[in-house]
């Protein structure tokens, strides 16, 4: 309704954490288990019933291909029983898009970091569905580079928000540790998990225990330097300065803040979503769905879901 998200149910998968990652099989199953339900509480949460809708909107790629699969069938049949339009979004470009998802709205053009677990991506956003990927990593994402070397310090999965957690109590100058240097606006954070491995092989066997906060702390400096460092690279060469991030790893206190500070150093206008937009979620689909509904573009029946998709 205007671009408002009157919903945004989320149904979390606990399940993954006892195998160190998320296991493809199980998700599917997780979502065939909970996709009525969600849809269910999420009209009820909004107020409004299934045939007031207007359209039927989806995540069509990239992603891992079952789960794709159970949301795209499951989206078609509604949009074909209810005879409403179909929409087919873009998993990483509904990212970008949450920061419209509330207020204050970011202005056009602006540069969006956006930083998940399987995609770390610098976009020049000109508008709602002119977005162009000017950077992105050749290897692994920042939130595999977090995942990967917590568990390398022995931590559960998921790592990430333990390494925020135990970071905000140590020292992010205590080790240093390998910043990869990458060509223009491009990322690389496989040498850094190389370089916490043959780091920690030096020590001794009660090392990580005795300096976790401070490992944390270092690890976590280094990989929002190496994001920062291109952020600021791209506001250089764009002179956009309207500043954004999205994904999963946005919700990183220690990012959040560093770029609420690198906007004031620098002059930039930083917009930081709220938590309940950074990882995937429902209402940034609902946000790019808006705006393709507004374009008119719509998929047909036949439209098939992608585990990987190029822009």
């Amino acid at each position: 309704m205007d671009g408002k998200v009157l919903s945004n149910y989320i149904a979390n998968q606990s399940v993954h954490e006892q195998y160190g990652g998320v296991v493809p099989e199980l998700a599917s199953r997780a979502h065939m288990q909970n996709i009525v339900p969600v849809v269910e509480l999420a009209l009820k949460n909004a107020g409004t019933a299934l045939a007031a809708v207007d359209a039927i909107a989806f995540t069509q790629s990239p992603g891992l291909i079952g789960s794709l699969l159970v949301g795209t069938q499951f989206a078609k049949s509604l949009a074909l029983a209810l005879n409403k339009p179909l929409i087919a979004v873009h998993h990483m470009q509904a990212h970008v898009l949450a920061n419209l998802a509330d207020d204050p709205k970011p202005d056009f053009p602006f540069i969006c970091l956006t930083v998940s677990g399987g995609h770390t991506q610098i976009v020049l956003a000109n508008g709602p569905l002119d977005l162009q990927v000017i950077g992105q990593t050749i290897d692994d994402a920042a939130g595999e580079a977090f995942d990967k070397t917590a568990k390398l310090l022995g931590l559960p999965y998921p790592g990430g928000p333990l390494i925020d957690k135990y970071a905000q109590s140590g020292n992010p100058l205590a080790f240093k540790f390998a910043e990869p240097q990458m060509p223009e606006l491009d990322f690389s954070f496989s040498g850094l998990k190389t370089s916490v491995l043959y780091f920690l092989q030096k020590q001794e066997a009660t090392f990580i225990s005795e300096n976790l906060h401070d490992l944390c702390a270092s690890v976590q400096y280094t990989i929002i330097q190496i994001l920062l460092k291109k952020l600021k690279k791209a506001v250089q060469q764009t002179g956009v300065k309207n500043i954004c991030i999205a994904g999963g790893v946005s919700a990183n206190s220690g990012l959040r803040k560093a770029l609420t500070e690198a906007g004031i150093r620098h002059g930039w206008k930083t917009y930081i979503p709220k938590f309940e937009y950074c990882t995937d979620n429902a209402g940034m689909i609902a946000i790019t769905a808006y705006y393709k509904y507004l374009a008119g573009e719509f998929a047909g029946l036949d439209v098939s879901p992608a585990a990987r998709a190029t822009w």
